[in-house]
């Protein structure tokens, strides 16, 4: 089984990575997580690894560029957490969190295609599952 982790923030961005990992594992069991915001997904992401339940973990937010420092804080948090806990891991994790400099950069990687981030990252998982056979 795969936990794949979803921030609620930029839900309408994140339903369509969500969709996009979706088509790319309809052969897999997932299991999704909701967590509210991308500040949230590496202790989700750490949980589940600690569970010992899952194959794989997947990670989905977005975060876009605003008029203060908090883009930059929360990119470097998120991105900084989510690999350390990649790093000592013994199930894939993967990072599939938009950091946009706008809402437009946002909606073309989460669109219903093969550049969608989320179909990306489902197809990661597949790889490192299938090379861990």
């Amino acid at each position: 089984m795969i936990a794949v982790i979803i921030s609620e923030f930029n839900k309408e961005i994140v339903d369509g990575l969500l969709e996009g990992c979706k088509k790319s594992l309809k052969d897999h069991k997932l299991n999704i997580i909701k967590v509210p915001g991308a500040f949230e997904l590496p202790a989700s992401a750490q949980k589940c690894v600690e569970s010992e339940r899952y194959d794989a973990v997947i990670t989905l937010g977005c975060v876009i560029k605003g008029d203060t420092d908090h883009y930059d804080y929360i990119c470097q948090a998120v991105s900084n957490g989510i690999m350390n806990i990649s790093i000592k891991s013994h199930i894939p994790v993967l990072f599939g969190v938009l950091t946009c400099q706008n809402a437009q950069q946002a909606f073309e990687r989460s669109r219903d295609n093969d550049f969608n981030k989320g179909f990306e990252v489902g197809n990661a998982a597949k790889s490192l599952l299938e090379s861990a056979r």
